[in-house]
C-alpha cells in the first residue's frame, strides 16, 4: 500500500490518500494497513471503530477527549460526502484556535488523520452520509469535552448544503474556545502515547 500524505495548513493534520483498484466488478482499496501507516509516521494503536450515519446539513462536533483517554482519529466517508473539520485545542500551540477542513467522499481512498490535541467535527454535504473513524482511545464520557461549532473566535466556515443545519442540543450548548478552562485543553507540546 503506497500512501500519499499531504500536510494541511496546520501541519499536524494529515490528508492521506491511497490507491484504489477498479475493475469490471467494482473497486477495492485498503482502508488501514498498520505497516503502511507506520511508514508515514502514524503508529497509533487504534482501539475503537465508530460508524455514524446522518442526513444533509447535520453538523456533529466539535468534540475531543482529554488524556488519559485522548483519541487520535482516522476519518473516512464510506457513503456520501462530508466536510471534515479539526480545530487546534493545544494551549500554547502556534496554531491554537485555528481550524482546517477537507472534503471526504465515498469511493475516494482519502482519510483525515487528526492527532490528539484537536477538536473534531463534520458536516454532511449529501442527502445521506456514513462516516467511519478509527480512534486511538476508547470513548470515556468523563474525559469528553467540546467547543462550539459556531464559535466566532475560531470562525469555521461551514458549507452551504442547501439544507438547514441540524445540530444536537449538546453541541449547541458547547462553550467557545475562549471560555474553556486551561485544564480542559491540551498542553503544548502534546506528548503522545
Amino acid at each position: 500500500m503506497s500512501l500519499i500524505v499531504t500536510a494541511l495548513e496546520i501541519p499536524d493534520l494529515l490528508l492521506i490518500e491511497g490507491p484504489r483498484h477498479d475493475d469490471g466488478r467494482g473497486w477495492f482499496m485498503e482502508g488501514w494497513k498498520a505497516s503502511a501507516f507506520a511508514s508515514i509516521g502514524i503508529e497509533t494503536a487504534f482501539v475503537q471503530d465508530n460508524l455514524a450515519a446522518s442526513e444533509r446539513g447535520v453538523i456533529r462536533g466539535m468534540h475531543y477527549q482529554l488524556p488519559p483517554h485522548a483519541q487520535p482519529k482516522l476519518i473516512r466517508a464510506v457513503r456520501g460526502a462530508i466536510f471534515d473539520v479539526a480545530v487546534d485545542v493545544r494551549r500554547g500551540s502556534p496554531t491554537f484556535g485555528m481550524w482546517c477542513g477537507v472534503e471526504l467522499r465515498e469511493g475516494e481512498n482519502r482519510a483525515l488523520f487528526v492527532p490528539e490535541g484537536f477538536a473534531h467535527g463534520y458536516q454532511v454535504l449529501t442527502d445521506q452520509a456514513t462516516v467511519w473513524y478509527r480512534a486511538g482511545g476508547e470513548y470515556a464520557p468523563e474525559s469528553e469535552r467540546s467547543i462550539a461549532f459556531d464559535d466566532p473566535e475560531v470562525g469555521i466556515v461551514w458549507r452551504d448544503t442547501g439544507a438547514p443545519p441540524s445540530i444536537s442540543a449538546r453541541d449547541r450548548a458547547a462553550p467557545g474556545i475562549g471560555d474553556v478552562g486551561p485544564s480542559d485543553l491540551f498542553a503544548w507540546p502534546v506528548v503522545g502515547p
